[in-house]
């Protein structure tokens, strides 16, 4: 049975003090001695959301690989999006793109760590693309560390708990609707039953060890070092966070067990990743720091179904001096109105950003469910691969162009503006990236706000309009 919903106040003010200690500047003066790369392979674009400073690549190759290993730069993004994808074809990609980093590590003596970055409410394909990546990686067997938190998003682990927080009150992860996804659903909000349940009983609850908040807080990175070496091959460990200090002490300990010959698989949302990258944090980016005003409206493209988003949605469609045009999925997955449909909004949407207004494109809010898992991925490519082409059907580059929803961000980012490489700003709102394009991109420069379906309050969308509009 999954534990009740909780106070944020009481669950927080039951825990030990935060170890007193800065290990910010440390970190980074070993990652700095060490010379190792770390490169975050992102199951969609929103995964850059707690960095800053560094690229994100959305191709593979050998060459560019290479190119990007030599840079000056501690880390890199690589997009998969392989969240949008079949567990056969996730799989399949891993193996691909794991191949080619060990070819480019090998060819520049450029040491790598590789981390898994995926969803802080536990959706995705765990275990298997972390197993296909291990293949080509030859770290097969090496224990995975679980580390889904992701404050800016407000999800923590506590007492091995993974808990979403909104309106100051901890609901554990399985208790809320994320857990219920047609893909990805899964019944344990205790991450060591979680983990049993996603292997299928293959790792137990009994072999999932713990980083317990009295083991970061208490024991310090000595305590963390000492447990992750006795971590035994084919096992699990759970991260428990409530702060980013807390992860200061994991990564502390982690780099220490590691330079005593220690090797993981990691299965992380977007907190950990700022951390063992040594990225310092930043203040939030204004309109000046990235928008340029060319006179045209912004756009806004809504793909994403949580019920976040569609509050968030409402919330925009009901400002004043928004254009909202709304797209019908059904006659999306008709093909006598595709066509049809498709034409109708472009011609809407351009008329409207050349006419200098803001403009929102969202999907029809009813959630269209395949009859398996496959099937619903097949819905939700078709859909996206509309949205790719309404978004390849501007007249006119947009003053800026927020994304929500991750397959989203991403089709819309590859397909549709043809991005291959582009650095992360910084964020917008805490959790909600900012990328530059480059220059071999549709739009060179241009700012490109990834906004993750599960991230922020009711009037997020409202907020980003504002701070951005003319």
């Amino acid at each position: 049975m999954n534990p009740a919903a909780i106070p944020k106040k009481d669950l927080f003010d039951s825990l030990p003090e935060e170890w007193p200690r800065d290990l910010l500047p440390g970190i980074q003066h070993q990652l700095q001695s060490a010379g190792q790369k770390v490169v975050v392979l992102d199951d969609d674009p929103t995964g850059t959301q707690t960095v800053h400073g560094i690229p994100v690549l959305t191709n593979w190759s050998v060459n560019d690989l290479e190119a990007e290993l030599v840079t000056r730069y501690p880390a890199f993004y690589i997009l998969t999006n392989s969240r949008s994808m079949t567990a056969h074809e996730a799989c399949r990609l891993n193996r691909k793109i794991g191949a080619n980093l060990k070819t480019a590590s090998q060819k520049t003596g450029v040491e790598i760590e590789v981390i898994s970055r995926s969803d802080s409410t536990l959706r995705g394909h765990f275990p298997d693309e972390i197993d296909a990546l291990a293949e080509a990686l030859d770290t097969v067997g090496c224990p995975y560390l679980i580390a889904p938190c992701f404050f800016e998003g407000n999800r923590y682990t506590i007492n091995d708990i993974h808990y979403v927080a909104e309106n100051d009150v901890m609901t554990p992860a399985a208790e809320t609707a994320y857990a219920r996804d047609v893909v990805f659903g899964y019944s344990h909000s205790d991450l060591k039953d979680w983990v049993a349940e996603k292997t299928n009983g293959r790792i137990s609850r009994h072999q999932v060890a713990a980083l317990s908040l009295k083991d970061i807080r208490s024991g310090g990175p000595k305590k963390v070092r000492n447990i992750l070496r006795e971590l035994v091959s084919g096992s699990a460990c759970v991260v428990n966070a409530a702060s980013y200090r807390d992860l200061e002490v994991v990564v502390q300990g982690l780099l220490e067990a590691e330079d005593q010959g220690c090797r993981f698989l990691f299965r992380t949302a977007a907190s950990l990743v700022r951390v063992r990258c040594g990225i310092e944090p930043r203040t939030l980016l204004e309109s000046r720091d990235f928008v340029t005003d060319n006179g045209y409206g912004g756009l806004f493209v809504v793909g994403s179904y949580v019920p976040k988003t569609t509050q968030q949605v409402k919330a925009l469609i009901n400002a004043d001096r928004i254009m909202a045009i709304e797209i019908d999925v059904v006659q999306l997955l008709d093909t006598g109105q595709r066509a049809q449909e498709i034409e109708r909004v472009v011609a809407t949407m351009n008329k409207s950003i050349c006419d200098g207004v803001d403009t929102v494109i969202y999907t029809s809010r009813k959630l269209l469910s395949g009859r398996d898992s496959a099937h619903s991925l097949e819905i939700g490519k078709q859909v996206s691969d509309s949205l790719v082409q309404i978004i390849a059907a501007l007249d006119h580059q947009p003053r800026y162009l927020v994304a929500k929803g991750g397959i989203t961000s991403s089709d819309v980012a590859t397909a549709g503006l043809g991005v291959r490489r582009a650095m992360i700003l910084g964020q917008v709102l805490p959790g909600v990236p900012v990328w530059k394009l480059g220059d071999e991109a549709r739009y060179p420069g241009m700012a490109y706000i990834v906004f993750p379906g599960n991230v922020g309050g009711k009037k997020a969308l409202v907020r980003i309009e504002e701070c951005l509009k003319a």
